[in-house]
């Protein structure tokens, strides 16, 4: 009878204890600037472009890494790519959060024409192979 008395004792105190406990950390507010891997404002689309960003900046690394591309070159590359992404997220933003038929059309040449350059100086400095 004592063991459980006791033992119902220590459950009881540990639940008292460990629920506020387990209740604070899932109703913690999200860190400020940093939201969740598909929280955001646009939900699991709004790291798309991010995504985008960071593979080409990975494929533009294993181009120096290869000795396909310089540093100075890759470089360039991905400030211009880093621009070209906050100026179509500017035009966004002011837009309302959509862009005209236009302004996509002309952004989608803008990526189209920096891709090429960059598949062009990859080539060019591409090693033979013998």
């Amino acid at each position: 009878m004592r063991q459980g008395f006791l033992l119902r004792s220590v459950v009881a105190a540990s639940l008292l204890f460990a629920v506020p406990v387990l209740a604070e950390d899932t109703a913690a507010p999200a860190p400020q600037g940093k939201e969740g891997h598909h929280g955001g404002r646009h939900g699991h689309k709004g790291m798309k472009g991010e995504r985008k960003l960071a593979r080409m900046e990975h494929r533009l690394d294993r181009a120096v890494s290869e000795g396909r591309l310089s540093q100075v070159q890759a470089d360039q590359f991905k400030t211009e790519a880093r621009q070209l992404r906050e100026e179509l997220k500017a035009q966004r933003d002011a837009a309302g959060g959509q862009l005209s038929e236009d302004q996509r059309l002309q952004a989608r040449e803008r990526v189209r024409a920096l891709r090429e350059k960059v598949k062009a100086a990859v080539q060019s400095n591409a090693p033979t192979k013998t």
